[in-house]
């Protein structure tokens, strides 16, 4: 299969072909979802809550996020890989973000960077691009921002926020973003910004219009089970499953049948 890039990105809108993308932090799961044919695969900080347990995004570092970059990036050959830039990493100047940004592409191996926030980043984005670094937007519902908004609500319901919304989605565009997540805001608002801007928008939570989806993979596996979104499908219940093959390990260790004679050398 052909090595997707960003501009692998911007053909699919063009021809109106839906981007697939998942996220992933380790090197098995990165290689299987390559396997399958993923356009995309996001490092995300999200790895913060379903990898390391922690209640939000905001605690992940630079050389934890470097280390997941590095084990996905190793894996996946055909998908374009997303280092998710967390917390402070790219909030102070925009000098800092470079830094930071080109150690995910120089140490980590990734191929882009993804920055949560609207017009207020622009002049980051365009300091990013500018050196060749490939920049993935992110707006809507902010993960790093969730003590500003005091939870994961739908963003954009108002005619205020949503305007706002609808000229950060192309300013960013205009600044160089390949792409752009839409993460939680109504239907209609999507669909509105996926028409007007020229780049790629990617959905979680913003309905079927977005020109392609993403989602956390341990959501849609049902390994997560802290909370189901409503926008999540969970194409498996693999926690049930991996727990019926754990009981039964045990089970058979502590009983004496495993291992057998047949499964000794």
């Amino acid at each position: 299969m052909e090595k997707v890039t960003t501009k692998t990105f911007m053909q699919l809108k063009s021809r109106k072909e839906k981007l697939a993308l998942l996220t992933a932090y380790d090197w098995l799961t990165a290689r299987l979802l390559d396997e399958c044919g993923i356009d995309g695969i996001l490092v995300g900080d999200s790895a913060n809550m379903v990898f390391y347990g922690q209640p939000t995004t905001l605690s992940i570092t630079m050389d934890q996020m470097i280390y997941h970059t590095k084990a996905v990036a190793q894996a996946a050959t055909r998908a374009l890989v997303i280092g998710d830039m967390p917390f402070m990493s790219y909030q102070v100047d925009a000098q800092e973000a470079l830094r930071n940004a080109g150690r995910f592409l120089k140490e980590g191996g990734a191929e882009a960077v993804k920055l949560e926030g609207g017009k207020e980043i622009v002049p980051t984005v365009r300091r990013l691009v500018g050196v060749g670094i490939p920049v993935m937007g992110h707006i809507g519902l902010v993960p790093q921002s969730v003590h500003r908004f005091g939870g994961y609500g739908v963003r954009g319901k108002g005619e205020e926020e949503a305007e706002y919304l609808v000229e950060s989605a192309n300013l960013l565009a205009d600044a160089g973003c390949f792409s752009l997540i839409l993460e939680k805001i109504p239907v209609d608002l999507a669909k509105r910004i996926t028409e007007e801007v020229k780049i790629p928008t990617i959905g979680i939570a913003a309905g079927p219009f977005c020109d392609g989806q993403i989602l956390v993979v341990q959501d849609m596996l049902g390994l997560f089970e802290e909370f189901k979104p409503k926008f999540v499908r969970r194409y498996a219940q693999l926690a049930d499953q991996m727990r019926k093959a754990f009981c039964q390990y045990i089970e058979d260790v502590k009983g004496g049948k495993f291992p057998s004679i047949e499964e000794s050398y």
